[in-house]
């Protein structure tokens, strides 16, 4: 499910962040910095979102955003770059990252869910 900001759905085009990962076993710190940088993504001009799934050391991360300009400054974000460099050298035994423009969404709710 996504967490949109302030529960509005926004219309798009918008840009989804995605980021894949496989946690290694050394994650001294791992989890402060996690809630750590999405609040402070959530903080950032052009934040409209997240989703994120985590089983047995795999996970997933989407962010949502306005634009591209929103993307780079979240990604020049100072606190960003550091648990970026941790997760390199420390939390991530492997880690991919895609940006892809969403052209349409649909979204639907079934029985309860």
């Amino acid at each position: 499910m996504i967490n949109w900001k302030n529960n509005e759905v926004p219309q798009p085009p918008f840009i989804a962040s995605i980021f894949n990962y496989y946690l290694s076993d050394q994650l001294d710190g791992y989890r402060e910095y996690d809630e750590l940088t999405l609040e402070l993504a959530k903080q950032m001009p052009g934040y409209l979102g997240y989703e994120s799934f985590k089983h047995d050391g795999r996970g997933a991360f989407i962010s949502y955003w306005k634009d591209m300009e929103a993307v780079r400054a979240w990604a020049s974000d100072p606190k960003h770059i550091e648990a970026k460099q941790k997760g390199k050298s420390t939390w991530y035994r492997y880690y991919h990252s895609v940006i892809a423009e969403v052209k349409s969404l649909h979204l639907h709710s079934l029985g309860g869910h």
